[in-house]
């Protein structure tokens, strides 16, 4: 059987309760309790910002699998506890206590953890190999993949790279922010957020940047990497990746017009 040409795109946006949504997302008159049913049904994924700051129940996870359709993913913020410490060596416990939190019960709809670094904590290779090291390969049979949101700019370096490589963990690309830029491939998918959406757009980025983003993404699923990005390090293997992108912050109402944008974008 002849391999794939090209990874799954996921696009969607961090969280779905937000109140300034309800009339400009969610069609006015929706309970709340159906607006993550309504979320699913117009986006392919959703990065939840909740699981950062705090542990959720396992019926949680399971009722949020059971109300979105077949093929939808959830990325899943760490916690805070694992990454907001000054010897990541000592992040143990509390990565093993986020994994065995219940994400499991979503099953086939855990996408990616991404793992959030603050913009202080620049980039120490022995402290950060220590941490990971604690990345667990999988829980209760279900395969885990990692990514890693670093923010100092001293992690735009080719030995990070190299690290990341080694372990199979994603960068994640911060897109149109204050952030560093780092668009090389180190896993076997890639994790993207883009942080510019503006209030005068009605999409949130204009046509020719909803264009631009549209294309990069097919670039990764096809196993590139945009010409337009600035890559660190040598380009890795060329192969079909999946790809998953969320539109955060910027104009946080316009989030979901982008994202349903680009999800048009990239399914022609």
């Amino acid at each position: 059987m002849p391999g794939r040409s090209s990874g799954a795109i996921r696009i969607g946006i961090g969280g779905w309760v937000f109140e300034p949504w309800r009339g400009s997302f969610y069609p006015d008159g929706l309970a709340q309790k159906r607006e993550l049913e309504y979320a699913g049904s117009k986006l392919t994924s959703i990065e939840v910002n909740g699981t950062y700051y705090g542990s959720q129940k396992p019926e949680s996870f399971a009722k949020w699998r059971a109300e979105t359709p077949d093929g939808f993913v959830f990325a899943l913020k760490g916690s805070r506890f694992c990454t907001n410490r000054r010897v990541l060596a000592e992040a143990g416990p509390s990565v093993e206590k986020f994994v065995t939190s219940g994400i499991a019960e979503l099953k086939e709809k855990l996408g990616p953890i991404n793992w959030q670094f603050m913009a202080t904590k620049a980039f120490d290779p022995a402290d950060f190999e220590a941490f990971l090291k604690l990345l667990p390969k999988e829980v209760d049979g279900i395969p885990l993949r990692h990514a890693v949101e670093v923010r100092h700019p001293s992690f735009r370096s080719a030995e990070f790279v190299a690290l990341l490589r080694e372990y199979g963990v994603a960068v994640i690309t911060s897109g149109d922010s204050e952030y560093p830029e780092i668009a090389d491939v180190t896993a076997p998918f890639v994790y993207t957020r883009i942080m510019g959406t503006k209030e005068a757009e009605p999409k949130g980025y204009s046509e020719k940047q909803l264009d631009a983003w549209a294309e990069r993404a097919r670039a990764w699923a096809q196993g590139g990497v945009p010409t337009d990005l600035d890559p660190v390090a040598p380009p890795a293997e060329k192969k079909p990746r999946d790809v998953f992108l969320y539109v955060i912050s910027g104009d946080k109402v316009r989030n979901p017009a982008a994202a349903m944008a680009l999800i048009a974008r990239t399914a022609r």
